[in-house]
């Protein structure tokens, strides 16, 4: 089969930790052609969706061990599968990208996860749809909405509405002498509500993130922040551990399962901590090699499988 990859450039890749290389490895084990193309190389052209690609091909054992043909103009068409894997922000162009590949025919090529499942589903506005999930959770550009919910809960975390990786993450609590300051930060450097959370102790000992295939739940993988750290995404420097899917793990997913493939969502990372869903991951769901590393469990095979 004629597989592509929206993703990254491979020269930015981090190969020791990509959930794209993964998949990728995987793929070419199947036999399949594997090209890759950036976000920015999609293009409309005589009603058609084109992108400028090149055929890659991974040493197995080394895949930092690369082989690109030249770029070639690509009829998307001609394709079997088309993943989505570059990492947000999900701004504009993001957005954009999403609308050109709504456009083709989904008998003949299918894109995981389904651009108008990603399109209506951001990731941190997602969670609203199971209240009796989450924990007490904002998403709002009032100072003085803030304000009332530090009051109620003390201590919380903010967070930029559409960011990813841990980035802008920062803890809140009215005794803070920077309170003010990473307020204004918020609302002068972009456009959009943030969100701001309870802060859950349970961080401490670190978050779950789960991986559900076609809204089943396949896998998991613990991520614990460093000292003096709340932030617990291995990008910027958590802690992998093995760690088992839970009884109320499972009831997370199960009640979260069904909206998921009814979006078309096939390939979904969730976060937990302690009992509350924190986020649902749709755009580029990561940790897959973490998890083969820690629990045996080989997510990329499991996709492939699911998808053959």
């Amino acid at each position: 089969m004629n597989v592509a990859f929206q993703m990254d450039d491979l020269s930015k890749i981090n190969f020791a930790t990509d959930s794209t290389i993964s998949l990728i490895v995987e793929s070419q084990l199947r036999g399949n052609k594997n090209y890759i193309y950036l976000p920015d190389n999609l293009f409309i052209k005589n009603n058609e969706v084109y992108a400028d690609t090149c055929l890659v091909t991974l040493d197995i054992k080394d895949p930092q061990n690369y082989k690109l043909t030249n770029t070639k103009v690509t009829k998307l068409s001609n394709m079997k599968f088309i993943f989505i894997r570059q990492d947000p922000p999900f701004d504009m162009s993001y957005i954009t990208s999403l609308h050109i590949l709504e456009l083709l025919d989904t008998k003949k090529t299918r894109v995981i996860n389904d651009p108008k499942g990603i399109r209506n589903s951001p990731e941190k506005i997602l969670i609203f749809d199971f209240p009796k999930l989450i924990p007490p959770t904002i998403i709002t550009r009032s100072t003085h909405e803030v304000m009332e919910f530090l009051k109620k809960y003390k201590k919380a975390v903010i967070k930029p509405i559409y960011g990813n990786g841990g980035d802008g993450v920062f803890l809140l609590s009215k005794k803070d002498l920077n309170l003010n300051q990473i307020l204004e930060s918020f609302l002068s450097l972009s456009k959009e509500p943030f969100m701001v959370q309870k802060y859950l102790p349970e961080i401490t000992r670190g978050d779950k993130r789960i991986i559900l295939i076609n809204g089943k739940p396949a896998g998991a993988i613990a991520r614990v922040p460093k000292q003096n750290e709340i932030r617990s995404n291995i990008h910027v420097g958590g802690l992998a551990k093995k760690v088992s899917i839970s009884k109320s793990d499972r009831a997370i997913c199960d009640a979260i399962g069904p909206e998921l493939k009814k979006r078309k969502l096939f390939f979904v990372g969730i976060d937990i901590i302690g009992e509350y869903l924190t986020e649902i991951n749709v755009t580029s769901p990561t940790c897959l090699k973490e998890i083969k590393k820690f629990s045996k469990v080989d997510i990329a095979k499991i996709i492939w499988n699911e998808l053959a």
